[in-house]
């Protein structure tokens, strides 16, 4: 946060203000306490204390004014929608088609039962069982 003139501090003169005018705040004794030892506060916390700041009468209007500006200067983040859930494993239609090959020709493969078990319970094959599969698929032609 870039300050032109260090002794023109707007954001604690409308948080002492506030505080004079209203003692009990919570609020504002937090942002107060928060300014100081950061030494900024976030957008949300400013329009917080313009939206507080706006019911007590004893606040210049300039003070309010340059608030109001150092507000909308602030970039406003949006949370983007989350992306939509995809499933962990996507089956390889080539490979069920080969094993769908396979077991038409012969249905009583034992590996070749036991791969499309595993692929029907969407269980990963690895890269081995699926060379065994296309091996089987090539010695069936």
């Amino acid at each position: 946060m870039n300050r032109k003139k260090i002794d023109v501090d707007v954001v604690k003169d409308v948080l002492e203000a506030l505080l004079i005018a209203q003692p009990h705040s919570t609020f504002v004794q937090s942002l107060y306490q928060q300014y100081q030892e950061r030494g900024g506060l976030s957008k949300k916390q400013l329009e917080g204390i313009y939206n507080k700041s706006q019911k007590v009468k004893s606040i210049p209007v300039a003070k309010l004014a340059t608030l109001e500006a150092m507000i909308l200067k602030r970039p406003t983040r949006y949370k983007s929608a989350p992306p939509p859930p995809k499933p962990m494993y996507e089956k390889d239609e080539r490979v069920g088609q080969l094993m769908e090959a396979i077991l038409a020709k012969y249905p009583e493969h034992k590996r070749v039962v036991f791969l499309k078990a595993k692929y029907d319970n969407n269980e990963i094959l690895t890269p081995a069982e699926v060379l065994d599969v296309e091996r089987f698929f090539k010695a069936l032609k």
